[in-house]
């Protein structure tokens, strides 16, 4: 016919065949997709995620840390506490002859440099805490050993012994800063001082112990005589320049019932060494 179209689709057709003029195969709407939706994008997201949340938990953990710093520099500065354990040979040695025998030393002042005191080892009157931690763990092992020659020993005794002392310490330390409160003592002595000085006589609880295991209980109640004897001296001389601090910065006594409530409370505290002395020792020697 004329005028017919050379292409002249099917009658029956239905829809127009547009695959002639497709482009290449594979390029419809699977081409037409926006790159970089995929996991490129979530990659995007969860980076960013990620690094927040390792921030955030760094920031966590240094804030608990600085926290549990300042909350523990409260209680116990660590500078502080490692000026009590600057010691060397010559120290212990020198301050245990001093502990047994001592009514020779002269000068019992503290040494100050700066306001500061001198670390123990630069200065025998300096308190520390190796000896008193060091007596305290040998008071034990020797009351165990004690013990032991007794057929008395168990470790539930050991640990009653061992708390026992622990207790008692804490309870004098605990008594004496209350009457410090109470007589209204303007000291610089400090908490950590005064469980120095009151650990200093497990010194003598060990030779007085030990001594009783090797000559029986006269040697024990001789050495253990001896030893009280030189720790009520030893508080004696150390305390007094502690508690009678003002007087002693001003070279003069203060005088009236103050003084006399600052003597007291010193002649207490060094007569109240010979109590526990005794009273933790005597059932371990027989």
């Amino acid at each position: 016919m004329r005028g017919a179209a050379p292409d002249m689709a099917d009658p029956n057709q239905l829809f127009d065949d547009t695959s002639a003029h497709a482009g290449p195969p594979g390029l419809g709407y699977r081409g037409q997709e926006t790159p970089g939706m995929g996991f490129p994008a979530q990659a995007l997201l969860t980076e960013p995620m990620s690094n927040f949340a390792v921030a955030y938990g760094s920031s966590l953990a240094s804030q608990g840390k600085e926290m549990v710093d300042r909350n523990l520099d409260r209680l116990i500065t660590i500078s502080k506490l490692k000026y009590y354990f600057a010691v060397d040979t010559v120290y212990v040695g020198k301050k245990l002859g001093l502990l047994v025998f001592p009514y020779m030393h002269k000068n019992w002042e503290v040494r100050y440099q700066q306001d500061t005191p001198v670390a123990p080892r630069f200065d025998i009157n300096a308190p520390d805490l190796y000896i008193p931690a060091m007596a305290f763990i040998t008071y034990i092992l020797v009351a165990g050993l004690a013990l032991g020659t007794q057929n008395r020993f168990s470790p539930e005794i050991l640990g009653i012994q061992a708390s026992s002392a622990l207790v008692w310490l804490i309870i004098e330390v605990l008594v004496t800063l209350l009457s410090l409160y109470l007589v209204t003592v303007n000291t610089d002595l400090t908490t950590i001082d005064l469980i120095a000085f009151s650990g200093y006589k497990y010194v003598g609880m060990i030779v007085g112990v030990v001594s009783g295991l090797l000559f029986g209980r006269t040697g024990y109640y001789l050495v253990l005589l001896w030893c009280c004897i030189a720790i009520v001296v030893f508080m004696i001389r150390t305390l007094r320049l502690k508690i009678l601090s003002e007087a002693a910065a001003q070279g003069v006594l203060v005088r009236g019932a103050k003084n006399q409530l600052r003597m007291y409370l010193t002649m207490a505290i060094a007569t109240a060494q010979p109590v526990f002395m005794y009273w933790l020792t005597y059932h371990l020697v027989r």
